[in-house]
């Protein structure tokens, strides 16, 4: 396996594992050479080479599809989002991508059966959106060869991607072929067909499990 995997599993909590499907998209993007070291060693994968991203970035449009940031965070910060640092709460979270520039992230969840989910933790400056993304990790790659600029922006789920504002963000045919091939799927139109139940915090009764399970936990 390659370091973006090692680092990773380095942060994972008891019960919980990076499913194959995962372990393939982090062999793919080293494969690709889309990732980076910070100066501390930290390997930080993307889906499209930085270069040719901002190549063809113009005031309009950009190649690319899905921005996101995948690096080994665990849970050492879930003691801010929880605002408490319950072993037991803290215990059956680990971030392992950034879903939104403003700092949303992406996690796996152990829910109450112990089964390991991927779900989406609002930063709440920005995004608030808090929710089961995917059950299924290899529905979590179909939703991010969608092609959604970000994926922390719930109103945009049950749309095809595009901006209100008219910039347009292409999708990424490399990778959305990569996904097709390998996993014998079709990539959905809009993400509503993968996320079911895109919960907000502070939601009166929200359908989703995490949602409901953060409402019970966060102080």
């Amino acid at each position: 396996m390659g370091k973006l995997h090692d680092q990773i599993t380095r942060t994972l909590l008891p019960g919980m594992h990076i499913p194959e499907p995962i372990s393939l998209l982090f062999e793919w993007i080293e494969a690709n050479g889309t990732y980076v070291d910070n100066p501390a060693g930290q390997r930080i994968g993307f889906l499209f080479p930085e270069d040719e991203l901002k190549a063809g970035w113009t005031d309009t449009e950009r190649p690319g599809g899905t921005s996101i940031e995948f690096f080994a965070e665990g849970n050492v910060n879930m003691k801010y989002w929880f605002g408490h640092e319950k072993p037991e709460v803290l215990g059956r979270l680990c971030v392992f991508a950034k879903t939104g520039a403003e700092g949303s992230m992406a996690a796996f969840w152990l829910d109450d059966t112990g089964r390991q989910k991927i779900v989406h933790l609002g930063s709440g400056s920005g995004s608030t959106l808090v929710c089961v993304l995917a059950e299924d990790p290899i529905d979590f790659l179909r939703l991010i060869a969608i092609g959604y600029d970000e994926i922390c922006w719930s109103e945009d789920y049950s749309q095809p991607p595009r901006r209100t504002d008219g910039f347009v963000v292409h999708p990424d045919p490399q990778f959305q072929d990569w996904v097709s091939r390998t996993f014998h799927v079709t990539i959905p139109a809009m993400a509503s067909e993968i996320v079911k139940h895109p919960s907000l915090m502070g939601d009166a009764d929200p359908k989703d499990d995490f949602a409901r399970w953060v409402d019970h936990h966060t102080e």
